[in-house]
């Protein structure tokens, strides 16, 4: 019987490429799901075509998640861990000053992507009586700030769902945990400020946010327990970062 596929969505940059390379270090086969392919290639170089699989996939996009899955599994292999990471935070300012574009955009992806690759996977995990959904959170969901609104909602909603996929899942043999990070620096930022890299490095300064390898340890972690331990929550953030989304920013930090 071949190994399990590992699934990992927004897998080109951030905490999703951090992820897949961890996971692949830690000997999983690991299917790379992006919007940018491309970017992908270095790590199918890296540790062959055995252990990874790249897809170009839009999470946006159900019928091609589908068609994934379905590509992933032909052969009879099994997908034991999903993490579902890919997602996104736009705009800046309150409500009325947002853009709805900018909305359908973090819905589609925050909330239809994840539902559609959950519900793409869930079938296969039911019937093997065993696997893994790990939906990447946010701090964000907890606690407001400014700028926050859809995209924490929509955080929220993940946060919600995974607690409730537990109840679904009940008896199945399948986990379910959310991961929720603080302040990570990564490309994220710089896609909130509409690809501002100088408005992007402010924003760490005097700080020493968490790193996308942290939260891929965290995700790792929660895979490795027994599976009969589900983790339900993971909250992560930077020792800067002493409450909700307050910052306390020092001179020394790089």
């Amino acid at each position: 019987m071949t190994a399990p596929w590992a699934v990992v969505t927004g897998a080109s940059s951030g905490i999703g490429l951090a992820i897949a390379e961890h996971l692949l270090k830690d000997g999983h086969r690991v299917a790379a799901w992006a919007r940018r392919g491309d970017r992908l290639t270095e790590l199918v170089e890296r540790y062959g075509a055995e252990q990874i699989r790249m897809f170009q996939v839009d999470v946006r996009d159900a019928a091609a998640v589908q068609a994934a899955v379905a590509e992933l599994t032909r052969d009879g292999a099994e997908i034991g861990l999903l993490v579902n990471n890919a997602g996104l935070s736009l705009g800046l300012g309150p409500l009325d000053e947002g853009d709805t574009g900018d909305w359908h955009t973090m819905v589609q992806t925050n909330i239809e992507g994840l539902l559609a690759c959950t519900h793409a996977v869930m079938p296969g995990m039911r019937a093997a009586g065993r696997g893994h959904i790990v939906n990447i959170g946010s701090l964000a969901a907890e606690f407001p700030f400014l700028g926050g609104n859809v995209y924490a909602g929509t955080k929220a909603f993940v946060h919600h769902l995974t607690a409730n996929l537990r109840v679904d899942l009940h008896g199945s043999g399948v986990r379910v945990t959310c991961v929720a990070p603080g302040m990570v620096r990564s490309e994220f930022a710089v896609v909130r400020f509409g690809g501002d890299q100088e408005l992007a490095d402010a924003l760490y300064e005097g700080i020493q946010p968490l790193t996308p390898a942290d939260v891929a340890d965290a995700v790792v972690w929660a895979h490795r327990c027994p599976p009969n331990v589900n983790v339900n929550h993971i909250e992560l953030m930077s020792l800067d970062q002493p409450y909700g989304l307050s910052l306390s920013r020092r001179k020394d930090a790089r």
